[in-house]
């Protein structure tokens, strides 16, 4: 009896739903920590730069998801490309993006909620949405989907509003105050954050044995995402810093530039409608979506990227089966769930996602460069899509990656010292533990 497969049950508006999902919770917190670094001309040069990087991207990573429509996305297409060692480091770098983020998100809802209900500890809304999400995921990927488009079209509706609110009260001397605090250079150090706007698109690859048509679905759901991301992105950064200048929406006290605040939008509503206004609480309170249509996506995205590792025999065998009853990866899914309940209890939420940025910036390089590899060793390979002004995009992406990689290493020293070491202590268990009989290379 064959073992239970993953159903074929998501076309082009869901695989949209996903990519946005998965990404828009960065339009809500996070960038805004980049105006520090570079002003708002160095957030918006960095802002560009990476919006060229995840274009050329995108349009790379469609044609690997289509030629290989696996549910490991990074992991296969490394593996395939370039043996098994560096697609074990593809899968490492695409878990510790999926497997850290959840968590790191869901303590930022739980301080979202805290700040309207002081009384609910933020551990706790943690953990309960972890939970409550796991048992969604669970539940069908038909059910799950559904839910997510339902978040993401909420999150999406938010951020036009709060466009036509602050974007006629848009001022460009506002924008331009203080423009490049420590010049052009701050540019670069602006990137990390920048990659918010971004992060976590890829997600839509890891999918592709759930999609209806795969080589069809899959490019459309990939580049109708990025082009609303690419819109939305201009709203956020445009309609927040133009409404009251850059420092009003990092600093929430003018005085005390040493604390930052996660939330960007609500300060930048505030110097356009009264805090005292309902509508400003319905504006504030629905950023809220944003958040969960970001963490139950990535754990949708997170617990494939585990059941291919699963599957290859690079971790438990148990990780890489599907539920017979429920078709989804129940067991890789509970294995995310007590790794991000750990994670939780450690609470060191921006040490986890900028862990988790090294393993996604890790991903794109891999996966820029097999994009070239593959087109030269296996020129006969069937590619129902192909990525358009090749080998431009793939090297586009690839160069601008390992740009970011060497801002994010430089920005932050340590933390990049503490994901080598995640990636060589992994690395060195494949090597001890997994026999070379089980290490493929998906030919």
């Amino acid at each position: 009896m064959s073992s239970p497969q993953l159903q074929r049950t998501l076309g082009p508006v869901l695989l949209w739903g996903l990519g946005v999902g998965y990404v828009i919770s960065g339009m809500y917190f996070g960038w805004n920590l980049g105006l520090p670094e570079g002003g708002p001309y160095g957030l918006l040069l960095a802002t560009g730069v990476v919006t060229i990087l995840y274009v050329a991207f995108v349009l790379g990573y469609a044609e690997l998801a289509c030629a290989l429509p696996k549910a490991g996305g990074a992991f296969v297409y490394a593996s395939r490309a370039f043996g098994p060692h560096l697609g074990f480091v593809g899968g490492v770098a695409q878990l510790v993006e999926y497997v850290l983020a959840p968590p790191a998100i869901a303590f930022a809802v739980g301080s979202y909620i805290n700040q309207a209900l002081p009384a609910v500890p933020i551990p706790v809304t943690a953990v309960a949405v972890y939970v409550i999400f796991t048992l969604v995921n669970i539940g069908g990927v038909k059910m799950s989907v559904a839910f997510e488009l339902v978040l993401t079209v909420l999150a999406v509706i938010e951020l036009c509003v709060f466009g036509i609110v602050v974007l006629p009260h848009f001022s460009w001397a506002k924008f331009s105050s203080n423009p490049l605090p420590h010049g052009w250079g701050g540019a670069f150090a602006a990137l990390p954050f920048a990659m918010w706007f971004y992060l976590a698109i890829e997600g839509i690859a890891n999918v592709a044995e759930e999609a209806k048509d795969p080589q069809r679905d899959l490019p459309r759901g990939f580049l109708y995402a990025m082009g609303t991301l690419v819109v939305l992105t201009v709203v956020a950064l445009f309609g927040a810093v133009g409404a009251d200048g850059w420092e009003s929406v990092v600093y929430p006290d003018p005085a005390n530039h040493a604390i930052t605040s996660d939330s960007p939008l609500p300060l930048a509503i505030s110097h356009v409608v009264s805090r005292d206004s309902p509508f400003f609480l319905v504006l504030t309170g629905v950023g809220l979506v944003g958040l969960l249509a970001s963490f139950h996506g990535i754990l949708l995205a997170g617990s494939r990227a585990l059941l291919e590792l699963g599957r290859a025999k690079y971790a438990p065998a148990v990780l890489g089966t599907i539920h017979p009853r429920w078709k989804t990866p129940v067991a890789a899914l509970l294995a995310n769930l007590v790794v991000g309940l750990i994670a939780i209890a450690t609470a060191h939420t921006t040490d986890l996602v900028l862990v988790s940025v090294f393993g996604a910036l890790t991903l794109y390089v891999l996966s820029a460069a097999a994009v070239l590899v593959l087109r030269v060793r296996e020129p006969e390979l069937a590619r129902p899509y192909r990525a358009p002004l090749y080998p431009l995009t793939p090297i586009i992406a690839l160069g601008l990656s390992v740009v970011c990689l060497v801002a994010m290493a430089w920005t932050h020293p340590w933390v990049a010292l503490v994901y080598a070491g995640i990636v060589a202590a992994a690395w060195g268990l494949f090597v001890a533990l997994v026999p070379r009989a089980h290490r493929t290379s998906y030919k």
